[in-house]
Order: C-alpha cells, then sequence, then structure tokens
C-alpha cells in the first residue's frame, strides 16, 4: 500500500517544483546568481516556502522569488519523487 500525500503538502511540493522548472536568471543584470521564479502562486504557499528557507521574496511587492540552494536541492529530489525529467 502507498502512503497517500496530503493536498496541502502536494500544493507545496509542487509549486516549488513548478517554480524550479520556470525558473529563470538575470545574473547579467544583478548582482544574485540565484535562480528567479515568478510569484504567480499561493501566497499562502510562497510565505511557507519563504520561512522554510527555500525560496527568498525579498520585498513583498516583487513580482518573482529568488529560489535558494536548499530550495533547488528539494526540487531535484521532487523531480524524482514525480518522476519528471530535468531540464539538459
Amino acid at each position: 500500500m502507498t502512503d497517500k500525500t496530503s493536498p496541502e503538502k502536494a500544493a507545496k511540493e509542487l509549486t516549488i517544483l513548478l517554480m524550479y522548472l520556470t525558473r529563470f536568471n538575470e545574473q547579467s543584470r544583478f548582482e544574485s546568481d540565484l535562480d528567479m521564479a515568478w510569484k504567480g502562486y499561493d501566497f499562502d504557499i510562497i510565505n511557507e516556502l519563504d520561512k522554510e528557507g527555500y525560496i527568498r521574496q525579498g520585498s513583498h511587492r516583487s513580482k518573482s522569488v529568488a529560489i535558494t540552494d536548499e530550495g533547488m536541492k528539494v526540487s531535484r529530489e521532487l523531480l524524482t519523487k514525480y518522476n519528471i525529467s530535468d531540464w539538459k
């Protein structure tokens, strides 16, 4: 029997996973080399991911977030969990 993931946990995991898969990098424009993602997801989940250290929101007014090294690591683990290929 397989353990089921709660809808709340799945929503959080899939949010960070989608941020990872749709990330971009603006190192040429800014001094940070962190990958960025658009902030168009549930705000409560975004706040939780920020508290857990997977992303950094910076200003709550910004339209994007920075994905931390820990967030990148967790996202890659979720790729395996959900059997999704990474970008080449």
